[in-house]
């Protein structure tokens, strides 16, 4: 809702160390850049979900992960489940854990697109997570980078990119307003200077804004200067069908249904068993095993 916020509470999306107390226990939600861990990060969580939550993984429409069913005293779930999660690796910035909400295009860098983003994904996580400030960002405050392809463009978020040929992207602000074309390189400094702005205009405690689309101009003071969108992102595309693609490196990637986001531990040690180095959890409730040095399963 542009130029208002109904609400006179903080944000209370969950975290490791910030827990949503639910009917059947403690909730967590594992933020996780582009969608991406390590198979043996994945094989970690299968084993801390048998031990200490219901059993299952649940997946996100952000490409994230959530664990329920965790057992807690007075709202906080206990220290061997927090010290099981730091020990995957997948709660690198305690301080910033809730703010760590970046989107990438799944298949990027591996089919299709404009540019592949991983990296300009891992650094704006970097840059984030090394800048005291940045933890003020409530937690459903959403970076989405789109490497060209437009499976993310209709996405809701802050603020993000579009790739618009292999070395520049055109900066988004809010669901209308489109910035500058600048290159990759610059990409994570020119958003993470239009977050320092948002905090800097979003007002203090309770009645904080949220999202830049709260402000009384959708975020347009904050670039600036409006751009015209540029044509070269006017594209949309469909996720990926499931089952086995080739990659343009030769290997494949597989793209696994999971029914309703709900990894059971069954369908997990399955993954398991054709997954190579990484998994990629996508927006879509789904995974991707890529870089797998077959093509015909």
């Amino acid at each position: 809702m542009t130029g208002s916020s109904p609400r006179h509470h903080a944000d209370r999306c969950p975290g490791v160390l910030r827990p949503w107390i639910a009917d059947d226990g403690a909730l967590v939600r594992l933020r996780l850049i582009g969608g991406a861990l390590s198979a043996q990060a994945l094989a970690d969580l299968a084993l801390i979900a048998g031990d200490h939550a219901d059993g299952h993984l649940y997946l996100t429409k952000r490409a994230n992960v959530q664990l329920r069913g965790i057992k807690h005293v007075d709202g906080n779930v206990p220290d061997d489940f927090v010290d099981a999660i730091k020990a995957t690796g997948l709660l690198p910035s305690p301080s910033h854990e809730l703010v760590r909400n970046i989107m990438v295009s799944p298949l990027s860098g591996r089919i299709g697109g404009q540019a592949d983003l991983r990296p300009v994904g891992q650094r704006l996580d970097e840059l984030l997570c090394d800048d005291p400030v940045f933890a003020d960002l409530a937690g459903r405050f959403l970076f989405v980078l789109d490497d060209g392809r437009g499976d993310l463009v209709d996405r809701g978020l802050d603020l993000g990119v579009m790739a618009v040929d292999a070395g520049g992207a055109q900066i988004r602000v809010g669901a209308q307003h489109w910035g500058e074309v600048v290159e990759l390189d610059a990409v994570p400094e020119v958003l993470l200077d239009l977050a320092r702005r948002f905090i800097e205009v979003r007002g203090h405690g309770d009645d904080a804004l949220w999202h830049i689309d709260e402000l009384p101009d959708g975020g347009a003071d904050l670039l600036g200067l409006n751009h015209a969108r540029d044509l070269r992102t006017q594209v949309a595309s469909l996720p990926a069908p499931y089952g086995l693609i080739a990659q343009e490196d030769g290997r494949s990637v597989e793209h696994v249904d999971v029914p309703d986001g709900d990894l059971t531990h069954d369908l997990a040690t399955q993954v398991l068993a054709r997954a190579g180095r990484d998994v990629i959890v996508t927006p879509w409730r789904s995974l991707l095993l890529p870089d797998l040095e077959h093509a015909d399963g």
